[in-house]
């Protein structure tokens, strides 16, 4: 059964800014449907790059199953699954090559999105490559870029995915901060570089989180599940700078089934 989402998020939406914002809970949710067509789209952190166990037909998106999306829809019996979350994929390849399979048919839509817009991957090149000053400018020239220009970029997708599934629940998750200030890390980047880096993924989810609940999408704030297991935390849910090179900054299986799945499961 599908509800209307306008009516059945109401009364989560006047909470969602704040919970991403503040981290008050893992994520906003609305009431409960047993979802029986999933679509999950977005980027590398949907794909699931970092946790390994790639399904080969899915080439250089590197799906993999030990993502949050194909866990869930392996513990939710009778669910018809489609997977188009790619690595390195922007706002545009969403739009261009992922939204096929959603429709008016469709329950569920979840997706990661807006990183790679925003230099996700030049951002963090520069900073272990060329030092802390040259950071801090990338940094700030990703962050204009998110207050900017990527709210207008997000619109275009949800008001798309608004429009081919409007009945169906979509769960927008952010991305976890990458490090636990005053940490174990004794190398590496320094101190004011982490916490820049650290305040560009809370803006992004902020306009995120903004964007997702004008369009009366729930938004998933993962940095609950996650704190802990921050890089530099002892713990890390997260690869720090690896082999292969692609799977650095991104979560590794674990953070994608006890930071991301939870998540998910507390917005359906």
């Amino acid at each position: 059964m599908r509800l209307s989402r306008r009516a059945a998020t109401a009364s989560a939406l006047l909470l969602t800014p704040a919970l991403a914002l503040f981290g008050a809970s893992a994520a906003v949710s609305a009431p409960r449907i047993q979802a029986t067509d999933y679509v999950a789209l977005g980027d590398s952190y949907s794909s699931g790059v970092g946790a390994g166990s790639y399904d080969s037909s899915s080439g250089s998106c590197k799906r993999s199953t030990k993502s949050y999306p194909a866990l869930w829809a392996a513990s939710h019996t009778g669910t018809r699954f489609n997977f188009t979350a790619c690595s390195g994929a922007r706002t545009g390849d969403v739009l261009a090559k992922q939204l096929t399979p959603v429709n008016s048919g469709t329950d569920l839509v979840s997706i990661t999105i807006g990183g790679n817009d925003a230099g996700f991957a030049d951002t963090m090149t520069t900073c272990n490559l060329q030092g802390e000053s040259a950071c801090l400018a990338r940094i700030a020239k990703a962050r204009a870029y998110i207050q900017q220009t990527l709210p207008a970029q997000l619109d275009q997708v949800y008001d798309a995915i608004d429009s081919r599934a409007p009945a169906a629940q979509v769960v927008v998750l952010g991305y976890p901060r990458f490090y636990k200030l005053g940490g174990s890390c004794a190398v590496g980047l320094s101190e004011k570089s982490r916490a820049a880096i650290n305040a560009a993924a809370d803006d992004i989810n902020a306009v995120t989180a903004k964007r997702a609940a004008d369009h009366g999408f729930a938004f998933g704030n993962v940095n609950t599940t996650f704190a802990g297991h921050e890089l530099c935390s002892g713990a890390p849910w997260l690869h720090s700078v690896t082999l292969p090179v692609e799977n650095s900054y991104h979560p590794t299986a674990n953070g994608q089934s006890k930071g991301y799945l939870p998540v998910l499961n507390s917005a359906t």
